[in-house]
């Protein structure tokens, strides 16, 4: 790889980044920053190699955004961060809770910033995180028609997974919790759910349009005409134009079922991805099945599926993986790294084929992104 590569853990309790050089042998854990802070996402802006982006909510103070150019030694708090309009505010009651989602805009838009949030509102920021505007096209235009449609979940319903396509900067797609997959093919102006064909067993029509519960939403870099999701009712996958979702998580053994929260894709072949499947029985304890984590991998497109646990505990590991807490880098062969609800940090350096565990006894980790 011949660089240094970043670990960025949001957890419950702070952010902290895990170091590792090009060999991805050895690292040191730095932090923690925003100690006693919900860290939502903490994310590098791969257009600069340097900016770093973090979500964050103190226990007893609102949420922020905040900014390093500096790999973290400091940070400075946006003017103005994510907040509902107060004519929205006061129609709803509704205002920002958290910020759940941050996501670089376009290569091609330099300081472009998206942010999702619970209640799920969608907002911009054009001046590399620093000041943000709704995306009125959404909130204010779309969301009030769709409201009733989103459930409630427990920690609150979110927007999530916002994905820019690689080839128009005006094509978006998004997931909202409880509420489903949405694409905009306008820059945000305009929005239409995109969720035929998932299966939706909490509602009464089967074959609705809103209300689905999509847990990670992603596209391939590369084939950005292939989406996938890990979805509250299986594994789907898409392929453009169509219009109908596939699940692919059929080809999942029984006894371990295709729910989990997240999906990671291997960035140069659009057939590869990983999934970590979660016990979802009757009253959905969601931890790992039977106590025996393991990743799933497909090289086919979800058609067959490997299990992939060396390494991995082998009996009494009762955690599982937030949908942000599962990521890959960029080397060769790739590196895989997934973070606990028990506060573990695991790490594949052969595509899954065996795992270590790189730090412990942290907080629960919320979000982990290579870099």
């Amino acid at each position: 790889m011949g660089q240094e590569v970043m670990l960025l853990l949001g957890t419950r309790k702070g952010a902290f980044i895990l170091r590792g050089e090009s060999d991805r042998r050895d690292w040191r854990l730095d932090g923690p920053h925003f100690l006693g802070s919900a860290v939502h996402h903490l994310v590098l802006d791969r257009r600069d190699q340097k900016t770093l982006l973090a979500a964050a909510k103190p226990g007893h103070l609102g949420h922020s955004v905040f900014r390093s150019e500096d790999g973290g030694a400091h940070w400075r708090e946006a003017q103005r961060p994510p907040a509902f309009a107060r004519a929205e505010s006061a129609q709803t009651g509704a205002s920002v809770d958290h910020i759940f989602w941050l996501a670089p805009g376009h290569a091609d838009e330099a300081g472009v910033w998206y942010a999702g949030t619970s209640p799920p509102g969608l907002f911009r920021s054009e001046d590399g995180g620093n000041a943000w505007q709704e995306v009125e096209g959404f909130n204010s235009r779309y969301l009030p028609g769709i409201r009733s449609h989103i459930g409630d979940v427990p920690g609150g319903a979110i927007l999530h997974s916002i994905c820019v396509d690689p080839r128009d900067p005006r094509h978006l797609y998004l997931a909202i919790s409880t509420g489903g997959v949405f694409e905009s093919g306008d820059g945000g102006d305009s929005w239409r759910p995109l969720n035929q064909g998932v299966a939706a067993e909490f509602l009464p029509d089967p074959e609705a349009q809103l209300g689905h519960d999509p847990h990670r939403l992603v596209q391939h870099p590369r084939a950005p005409d292939r989406l996938y999701q890990q979805n509250h009712c299986g594994i789907y996958r898409l392929d453009r134009p169509e219009e109908r979702w596939r699940r692919i998580g059929a080809a999942m053994p029984s006894e371990v079922g295709d729910v989990g929260f997240p999906i990671v894709l291997h960035p140069r072949d659009p057939e590869t991805l990983w999934v970590v499947p979660m016990d979802a029985a009757a009253n959905w304890p969601r931890t790992s099945p039977g106590g025996r984590p393991a990743v799933y991998r497909s090289r086919d497109g979800g058609a067959s599926w490997l299990r992939q646990d060396t390494g991995l505990p082998r009996a009494q590991a009762w955690w599982t993986i937030k949908r942000q807490a599962f990521c890959a880098d960029a080397g060769e062969p790739l590196g895989l790294y997934f973070g606990t609800s028990s506060g573990e940090v695991w790490a594949s350096a052969d595509e899954g084929s065996s795992w270590r565990r790189l730090a412990e006894h942290l907080p629960e980790i919320l979000a982990l992104e290579a870099a």
